[in-house]
C-alpha cells in the first residue's frame, strides 16, 4: 500500500484551497448581487407592462431638478467610495475612513431628498392606492420601487458607518471596504435604470 493510500481519509497536516478564485466575503457579496439584481428587474420589468397596458397613467412630475441632484449626489457617492476603497489599499487609514464617512454623508443626503420628494407627493393626493391624475397603480408601483430602493441606500449608509469605524478600530482591512463597495456601486447601478423608466417617462408634457 502506498504513502498516498494511507493519507485517504485522515488529515495530513495541511488545509485545502478556496474551492472559488475569489475570497468568500467577495463570492457571498456577488452572489447577493446577482440575486438582488433579478429582484430589481422583476419589479422594473412589472411596472413596464403596468404602464404600457394602463391608458390613464399619470405623468406628476414637472421638472427633473430634484432627481438630477439626487443623482448627482449617488453617482458622487460613487467617486467617492473608490477613493476611500483606494487609500485603504494604500494603508492610508485615515484617508479611507475619512472617504468612507463621506460616502456614507452623500447617502444620507440623497435619502433625505427622497423622503422630502414623498412628501411632496402625498401632500399633492398621492397614495399607494391613489392619486388626482390618474390610476392608483402608479403610486404602488412608485413607492414600492423607489422605497425598495431607498432601503437599499438605508441600508448601505449604515454598512458604511458600521463597516468605517471598525475598519478605524482596526477590525476590518481593505477587503471589507472592497466588498461593501460592491454593494454600493450595485446601488448607484439601479438608481440609473429607476431615472429613466420611473422620472424621465413621466414628466409631464
Amino acid at each position: 500500500m502506498s504513502q498516498a493510500d494511507l493519507t485517504i481519509g485522515h488529515p495530513t497536516g495541511q488545509t485545502l484551497g478556496p474551492a472559488f478564485a475569489i475570497p468568500t466575503k467577495k463570492l457571498a457579496m456577488w452572489l447577493f448581487i446577482i440575486a438582488d439584481t433579478m429582484t430589481f428587474a422583476a419589479c422594473l420589468v412589472a411596472y413596464g407592462f403596468l404602464r404600457n397596458g394602463t391608458p390613464d397613467w399619470p405623468r406628476p412630475f414637472h421638472s427633473i431638478t430634484n432627481v438630477a441632484i439626487m443623482t448627482f449626489i449617488l453617482l458622487t457617492s460613487s467617486l467617492t467610495m473608490l477613493i476611500g476603497l483606494r487609500s485603504a489599499r494604500a494603508g492610508d487609514k485615515a484617508a479611507a475612513f475619512r472617504w468612507t464617512m463621506i460616502t456614507a454623508a452623500l447617502g444620507i443626503v440623497f435619502a433625505f431628498l427622497h423622503i422630502r420628494e414623498w412628501m411632496g407627493l402625498i401632500d399633492e393626493g398621492m397614495t399607494m392606492f391613489k392619486n388626482p391624475w390618474g390610476t392608483g397603480l402608479f403610486g404602488a408601483s412608485f413607492f414600492s420601487i423607489t422605497g425598495l430602493h431607498l432601503t437599499h441606500v438605508t441600508g448601505g449608509v449604515i454598512a458604511l458607518l458600521v463597516v468605517g469605524v471598525r475598519y478605524k478600530g482596526g477590525r476590518y482591512n481593505a477587503d471589507d471596504i472592497e466588498v461593501l463597495g460592491l454593494y454600493w456601486h450595485f446601488v448607484d447601478l439601479v438608481w440609473m435604470f429607476v431615472v429613466p423608466l420611473v422620472y424621465l417617462l413621466n414628466l409631464t408634457h
